[in-house]
């Protein structure tokens, strides 16, 4: 049995498709913990990705958002009190514009933008006639030795470019019974419609049926070269919420006021209470048009690219972080008041910690 005290990287996943997917990277597996606390309720798979010891946990079946995501972590957080760092692994619904290419099968990781943290938490804010969407609370940033990580990986790609999908293939080549849910689907199946055709509620024949096929109805997009990054990664904002964004023209909105690249529903309880960095998959996008063939796909590059991260970062310099489970405690006896003086706002802050939520005056 395996010792809790050994593991210093916790990962998240949400759905049973991407707890699949991430075990299949585990460079080895180990057996099951010898000991857990009594209110431990997790199911954890142990393993190691290079020299890193990783745990790996899944949200409970039929459970989704944001709540239901913090439980699991600090689930996990007291079952291995070494985890130092932080992934939250899995799908998402992707943002394309005419700024950013994304396409099913592409990734997107959280970095901070435009004021923002990595994530955005959509349905906590207000908003004003006349205005854009203001949030009222701030999630803080993934962890400096994550977002170095970041750095580092896109330099190697853009340098090298990347085996993304040759490491999923040789999955599949190992693993045959998971072909059907998790190769890549034809390439064919990747449309993009226009924001205001809408798939008619209740129907679920396919969308080439009831909603078209034509380009009056789809948005043109080139074929990627040999040159390019297929599937690209893309660097921005998540946003996160407990409710599934399928509505083109609240996507849009979004994205054109905060240049979010993805939604998804689990990031935002975590950000502040179990810094990570967050990585999505992308199998739909965003809209009322349902595409379940990608999710299985979407998960194997996410968890891909996940470990590609970890094979950025020195296990020496995880073991000099923090463990987040102390970090979290030295927030909670240091949180401190700044009342401003511009819309009889107030911040909450933390001394050395990663609490920080600010609230907008009314």
């Amino acid at each position: 049995m395996s010792n809790p005290e050994d593991y210093t990287v916790g990962w998240i996943c949400a759905i049973t498709t991407e707890y699949v997917a991430a075990q299949e990277f585990l460079d080895e597996k180990h057996d099951g913990p010898a000991y857990l606390p009594p209110h431990s309720k997790n199911d954890y798979t142990l393993g190691k990705v290079w020299n890193h010891n990783v745990v790996i946990s899944v949200l409970p079946i039929g459970e989704y958002g944001t709540s239901s995501a913090a439980r699991v972590a600090e689930d996990m957080m007291h079952s291995f009190p070494n985890i130092r760092i932080g992934l939250m692994v899995g799908i998402g619904g992707g943002v394309p514009s005419r700024k950013h290419d994304i396409r099913l099968g592409d990734i997107v990781v959280s970095i901070p933008r435009n004021g923002q943290g990595g994530v955005l938490q959509y349905d906590f804010g207000k908003t004003i006639q006349g205005q854009s969407f203001q949030p009222t609370g701030f999630l803080d940033q993934p962890p400096t030795i994550l977002r170095s990580a970041v750095n580092g990986l896109e330099a190697q790609y853009e340098s090298e470019g990347h085996q993304l999908d040759n490491a999923v293939d040789r999955i599949l080549e190992k693993k045959p019974r998971l072909r059907k849910k998790y190769q890549r689907p034809d390439l064919a199946s990747d449309q993009l419609y226009r924001s205001q055709i809408i798939h008619p509620a209740g129907n679920d024949s396919p969308c080439a049926l009831s909603c078209g096929d034509d380009l009056s109805c789809l948005v043109a997009r080139p074929p990627r070269t040999e040159h390019d990054d297929n599937p690209a990664i893309h660097y921005g904002l998540i946003a996160s919420a407990n409710q599934l964004m399928k509505d083109a023209s609240i996507r849009d909105k979004l994205a054109a006021e905060k240049d979010v690249l993805c939604f998804e529903m689990e990031a935002a309880g975590l950000m502040n209470h179990f810094p990570c960095l967050v990585i999505r998959g992308i199998c739909d996008y965003a809209d009322s048009h349902k595409n379940k063939a990608w999710q299985g796909y979407a998960a194997m590059v996410a968890a891909a690219y996940a470990k590609d991260l970890l094979r950025r970062i020195v296990p020496q310099m995880v073991e000099r972080e923090a463990k987040i489970v102390n970090i979290i405690k030295e927030g909670d006896h240091h949180t401190h008041v700044v009342f401003g003086n511009q819309n009889r706002g107030f911040q909450v802050g933390v001394n050395n910690g990663p609490i920080n939520a600010s609230f907008g005056g009314k």
